[in-house]
């Protein structure tokens, strides 16, 4: 039997859990592919996937590129309708991808199915993603069959439709690569689903530090680049500017809570990063304009701060 999917798993340093995700991928229920990128782990991953006896296909990257930049590097290596999005640390029941897949076969404009992430503890991590207000894309535990859009630790993607609408955001190495995708996928006119059979245990946090230095930078600049490739212009334009003002006021409040994304430093990276890819995000904006059946305002409208 032909396989519909390829499952891409991307590693760094993950020899203390990716062999969970790899015999939870073993006992899938569906056949696919597994591809897993190896983002130049110095840890001894590599040794254990070259042994692992599922016998996955292995891609060793020269240097780490990044959850966004790891998947980018073997999209074109798919061959399969579909490709699954995997963290390393997440281990996905055995129903997982025919759960998906089934979301995918019954309906061709939904073009990515997304996960029910559950936590060690047994709380709900994510079954999707919503809009906010003010443009961030925050995990939602409670959801109707349509989310805004996919949490990239555990989804599936329609392999054509994701080249279509540009692929993957190599440069925003991790965080926002899902909610910028599915950004894209919107103004295509396609929808997307959360599927509650498609269950995955993650070790959230396994691979990154949730609230370290680079946590909030990835965030924070993918956020506003995000913004600035897929969003109205007026929208994102005013989140840059608010970003721009919070960070200049910082220095005269007298209470200022105690996380790295309200460091002066940190912030001022930020926005000096954010300045030197915006005429990269300008000329993909471009493009995304063109390849759009649905206005940036209709999306906003309909989906922000649902």
């Amino acid at each position: 039997m032909s396989s519909p999917s390829t499952v891409v798993v991307v590693t760094w340093r993950g020899r203390e859990h990716v062999t969970a995700c790899l015999d939870a991928l073993a006992a899938q229920r569906s056949p696919h592919r597994t591809l897993v990128v190896d983002n130049a782990s110095d840890d001894g991953t590599a040794e254990l996937l070259a042994a692992h006896p599922s016998r996955p296909d292995v891609v060793r990257l020269p240097r780490n590129l990044g959850y966004a930049g790891g998947l980018a590097a073997v999209l074109d290596r798919v061959g399969t309708p579909y490709v699954a999005w995997l963290n390393d640390d997440a281990a996905p029941d055995p129903r997982w991808l025919s759960s998906l897949e089934e979301a995918l076969d019954g309906d061709p404009r939904v073009a990515a199915a997304t996960s029910s992430m559950v936590l060690a503890d047994g709380a709900t991590q994510s079954v999707g993603v919503a809009l906010t207000a003010d443009g961030h894309g925050v995990d939602v535990v409670l959801a109707g069959r349509e989310v805004f859009g996919f949490c990239g630790g555990a989804a599936l993607l329609r392999t054509d439709v994701l080249r279509r609408v540009g692929g993957v955001p190599a440069a925003f190495f991790c965080y926002y690569e899902d909610t910028d995708t599915a950004w894209r996928l919107r103004l295509a006119g396609y929808r997307v689903v959360s599927v509650g059979p498609a269950r995955v245990r993650h070790r959230h946090g396994a691979s990154t530090r949730p609230g370290s230095a680079p946590f909030h930078r990835w965030n924070e600049r993918n956020r506003l680049l995000m913004l600035l490739r897929c969003a109205p212009a007026a929208v994102a334009l005013r989140e840059v500017a608010r970003f721009a003002a919070t960070t200049a006021l910082l220095p005269f409040r007298s209470a200022v809570p105690d996380a790295a994304n309200f460091r002066v430093g940190l912030r001022l990276r930020v926005l000096a990063e954010v300045l030197l890819r915006t005429p990269s995000a300008l000329v993909a904006r471009a493009g995304i304009g063109r390849r759009s059946t649905v206005s940036r305002g209709d999306v906003w409208r309909t989906w922000a701060g649902r």
